[in-house]
């Protein structure tokens, strides 16, 4: 019988289905990561073999259509088919996403992806009478078990498939519900904990930071490196970007190496709905002057994070604190203004420096110090190397310095420049 779907499964949708299915089945009961990735690539395929008999500007793409120019009746009985096959795949393709590993990166996109099937799955409930079991898997009820029990009884392709829900229901889940649900209700506890604690740790991370307590923040930051799976590439980066504010000779002291740990970064990347996260993107290359055999220490990398995140927005409400981390960027461009033997990264960390000292020149109402601070990042574009970002954010601060003093055409101008 399997060798049968697999011969049919590349160029019938319920053959496909079917197969699929079965993938799917094996990988609930053995729960192991082959399985679910084997279950997961023959879903891959059932799709596309679904997709052959879909109608163009189909359902499952356009949910605005259910409601507006698209309906039903414009599908053919076979275009309908293929609707319901394509987005009962994609259900159990997500929720296999959502087992797939404790990641939270997959766990959210399995959690995205599973909104859309259901969505179409229980609309084309209403127009069309033999969808019992993805009903059944999308609203578990009474409702759900009385809908296996009819679709059971009829003649169709997914009356086995009730059927086999209804007998593992029966013999299996019932005897271990009640055990399961004191399971999830004490995991969704402690996970939730968890989360809470995590989060406090980043609000205190940035608190410390704020106040240039390197020591402390390199605590937290630790914290959310060794027990967090959130953004381990952020964590980690922040996790170096605070030690390199520290004295070298306290570094080694604590056992830690700066320029290994910016060395991991690139490594823990992840990627979400196919795309890598902006932030991540952004460390990723910052760290990458490590890789180097003579890394080139970056500027106040921790800083730099502080305005990625939006900080000194929050740093500026604070005038005592808002002085203080000027003078550290001072010093930071005293020590520039020493190099001897400048490196090709010389030009960007000064244009750097010159964006964050304007910054806390804004915040501290020095605005005639802060356009003369911007100025000199814009007058370099040419001469920046590597992080080509710091122009039209510098031309935005601008606009946004003139907003301040009340300049709207000014403002208006440079905002767009930026934009």
């Amino acid at each position: 019988m399997t060798g049968h779907l697999l011969y049919r499964s590349k160029t019938s949708m319920y053959h496909a289905l079917g197969y699929s299915t079965m993938h799917a089945m094996q990988a609930a009961m053995t729960f192991e990561q082959q399985d679910i990735l084997s279950a997961i690539a023959t879903m891959k395929e059932a799709l596309h073999t679904c997709q052959r008999y879909r109608k163009k500007n189909s359902v499952v793409e356009s949910l605005s259509s259910l409601v507006s120019k698209q309906g039903t009746d414009q599908l053919t009985e076979e275009e309908m088919h293929a609707e319901m096959c394509y987005a009962e795949c994609l259900l159990q393709k997500a929720a296999l996403m959502l087992v797939q590993d404790e990641n939270m990166i997959n766990f959210l996109k399995g959690g995205i992806k599973i909104h859309l099937p259901m969505l179409c799955l229980l609309y084309l409930l209403s127009v069309y009478s033999v969808v019992y079991f993805m009903y059944h898997c999308c609203v578990l009820q009474e409702m759900g078990l009385s809908m296996l029990r009819e679709g059971a009884s009829v003649h169709s392709l997914r009356a086995v498939l009730c059927v086999l829900t209804l007998l593992m229901y029966q013999t299996y889940i019932t005897v271990v519900l009640g055990k399961i649900q004191l399971f999830i209700s004490l995991n969704l506890l402690f996970y939730t904990e968890m989360q809470i604690h995590h989060l406090c740790y980043w609000e205190l991370m940035w608190s410390y930071i704020f106040q240039q307590n390197w020591l402390k923040a390199y605590q937290y930051a630790d914290l959310l490196c060794k027990e967090s799976r959130w953004s381990q590439a952020i964590y980690v980066f922040q996790k170096a970007a605070i030690l390199s504010m520290l004295p070298e000779e306290d570094v080694k002291r604590m056992g830690e190496d700066v320029e290994a740990i910016f060395r991991r970064v690139e490594g823990l990347k992840q990627r979400f709905a196919g795309k890598s996260i902006p932030t991540e993107k952004f460390a990723v290359r910052k760290a990458r002057r490590y890789n180097s055999p003579n890394p080139v220490k970056l500027v106040l990398p921790s800083l730099e994070m502080m305005y990625v995140w939006n900080g000194f927005a929050i740093l500026g409400k604070h005038a005592e604190l808002t002085e203080r981390m000027l003078i550290t960027i001072e010093q930071a461009e005293a020590k520039l203004n020493k190099v001897q033997n400048p490196t090709e990264y010389q030009v960007d960390d000064e244009c750097l420096v010159q964006l964050l000292k304007g910054l806390c020149l804004k915040y501290l109402h020095r605005p005639l110090q802060a356009e003369l601070c911007f100025n000199r990042v814009v007058q370099s574009e040419r001469r920046i190397r590597y992080d080509h970002y710091l122009v039209p954010f510098t031309l935005y601060e601008m606009g946004l310095l003139y907003k301040q003093e009340g300049d709207w055409n000014k403002a208006r101008r440079f905002i767009e420049t930026a934009r």
